[in-house]
């Protein structure tokens, strides 16, 4: 069986620890799309002291054969491929993966918090993404699927247009037969005070209003997609830890966020929520271009 590659996933000497390409791997035998593997030799690394170019290439292509024969022996019949590049590692992967259907990436964790190196290809890979309209999946270290049983939890803002992440998050929950949560996390804006509020009896009035908000954006695609169960979650406090807690209190097995495009100079800039998400969802993280019309550019996500 042949067909375009349009999962793409990229791989370095941590590829058997870092859980990205096997999610890549169950994604591809689910679609029936076959995988490309990519491995970018960062050319700052081949000039470096002490480094010798021809090591760094002889230990790059001992690699890429190791994951072309681990792809070989995966079960099924599509015709996984490893490719080899030179350059700057997270644009390198982003060019490749343009126009495909995303980028799969590993994140490797820094103690107990999990966190994201920063300056890291992962990071630098989502930044670069929006622009390039590629959804990259995020895995972390050692995830494996098969230890979770949750939805896929999108996070959604109640200002914003939320078609590119739920119909992300509504494609994945369908290949993997799971729900869709809709989570949005909501909080007072600075000038109110939570205690005026509750002397006024006006907080549960206004949590009741944008739950009903985001229940009725639940209730018009589920109208759309009937076969997708949708459940609505909503939270109050801050944005990103309401965000990574609700991903992690529902064992999601995908969080999907948006990501907007930004004008040249601050491509590099991620919003709040995805880089908080970034740095400490424990789940594997989908980060989605979301497109903005010329003009409008929203700064939360």
């Amino acid at each position: 069986m042949t067909a375009e590659p349009v999962i793409y996933v990229g791989v370095d000497g941590s590829w058997r620890d870092t859980g990205a390409l096997e999610w890549a791997l169950q994604e591809s035998m689910l679609r029936q799309e076959p995988l490309q593997a990519v491995h970018v030799i960062d050319e700052d690394v081949r000039h470096a002291p002490g480094w010798e170019p021809a090591a760094v290439d002889d230990a790059s292509m001992e690699l890429i054969n190791d994951v072309q024969k681990y792809l070989d022996e995966s079960p099924g019949d599509l015709d996984h491929e490893v490719d080899l590049m030179v350059g700057p590692p997270a644009r390198k992967l982003i060019d490749a993966a343009a126009g495909s259907r995303m980028l799969v990436v590993g994140r490797r964790g820094l103690g107990t918090f999990k966190r994201l190196l920063i300056g890291s290809t992962s990071e630098a890979a989502v930044s670069y993404a929006a622009d390039a309209l590629v959804p990259v999946v995020v895995v972390p270290s050692h995830w494996r699927p098969s230890d979770h049983a949750g939805p896929v939890v999108a996070a959604v803002d109640e200002t914003d247009d939320n078609t590119d992440v739920i119909e992300f998050a509504i494609a994945e929950a369908a290949v993997h037969g799971l729900p869709v949560r809709l989570l949005h996390v909501w909080d007072l804006p600075s000038m109110y005070s939570w205690d005026a509020m509750n002397v006024a009896g006006l907080s549960e009035q206004w949590f009741d209003s944008v739950r009903q908000e985001v229940e009725n954006i639940a209730a018009e695609w589920q109208n759309k997609y009937p076969d997708t169960p949708i459940e609505v979650d909503v939270r109050r406090g801050h944005e990103v830890d309401g965000v990574v807690t609700g991903a992690e209190e529902s064992d999601a097995q995908l969080l999907v966020v948006g990501s907007k495009q930004r004008p040249r100079l601050m491509s590099m800039l991620l919003g709040s929520v995805t880089r908080g998400a970034l740095h400490h969802a424990t789940c594997p993280l989908a980060v989605v271009p979301v497109r903005v019309p010329v003009g409008v550019r929203g700064e939360k996500k």
